[in-house]
């Protein structure tokens, strides 16, 4: 990979930049290192954060994210809302997604009655009633099955915990339904604002999932970095067809692959 003709880097953040609280000292260090000649934007599925608080937690890190640098399934999921004329939604997602959503979307009204779409996020407070509601509104085939992402599993220091893609699989034993969009990656529509200002050659996506990350850099067309410091491992990587474009221990090793 030709560094020379990077000018921007998506970095996934949980199993890239972090894993859960902890930073992973080389990404940080890359990312400070070239903060002023590269342009970094932060993209991850988790739906259980809203924007300032992942701005918050790279802040911590001494990374000086912004706002603006973060990129969220949320962006795509409101867009087709709008689009479709959706006003009245009964999101499964937690207190921190649901401000998120109102502010992107201030006409959206969150509630069961009248509800046009189901809207599953990663729900952290997720509850019995939350479930048994959701799975009887799911029973209108007229009422959307909509999901932030697809993601299985949530990594954490302590091992992975179950996310978007187990729950859907939870709904579509229950229902037998399963959502007709999901946003977020490999979809590269979360990349969008990004594809239209940067020529593909100069863009690259750094992850550390197969399924996600490096199908979403081989769906948008650029070139992708798989780090090992969260799910992926070389065995991992050697059953699959479609190869990164490199793959490095963590970030902090990639200016030994600088020239």
């Amino acid at each position: 990979m030709d560094w020379s003709q990077k000018r921007c880097v998506v970095l996934d953040m949980d199993g890239t930049v972090y894993l859960g609280h902890l930073p992973i000292a080389g990404a940080v260090r890359f990312i400070r290192q070239h903060w002023n000649t590269l342009d970094f934007y932060f993209l991850s599925n988790n739906t259980s954060k809203s924007p300032m608080t992942y701005v918050d937690k790279l802040n911590g890190m001494g990374i000086a994210a912004r706002e603006d640098l973060l990129l969220s399934p949320v962006t795509p999921l409101v867009d087709f809302l709008r689009a479709n004329g959706i006003l009245r939604v009964f999101a499964v997602g937690n207190a921190d997604f649901q401000r998120d959503l109102h502010k992107r979307m201030p006409e959206l009204q969150l509630t069961e009655e009248g509800a046009q779409a189901l809207v599953l996020a990663y729900d952290t407070e997720l509850t019995y009633h939350k479930l048994a509601r959701s799975a009887l509104l799911l029973q209108d085939a007229n009422v959307l099955f909509l999901a932030t992402h697809p993601d299985l599993v949530c990594p954490s220091p302590e091992g992975p915990l179950p996310d978007v893609g187990s729950f859907i699989s939870l709904y579509a034993t229950a229902t037998g339904r399963k959502p007709q969009h999901i946003f977020g990656k490999p979809d590269p529509a979360v990349l969008a604002p990004l594809l239209a200002r940067y020529a593909r050659e100069e863009m690259v996506m750094v992850g550390d999932r197969l399924s996600t990350d490096m199908k979403l850099a081989r769906n948008a067309g650029i070139d992708s970095i798989l780090v090992l410091s969260g799910e992926a491992t070389r065995a991992d990587l050697a059953q699959e067809e479609h190869q990164p474009t490199l793959v490095l221990e963590d970030l902090g090793r990639a200016d030994e692959n600088w020239a």
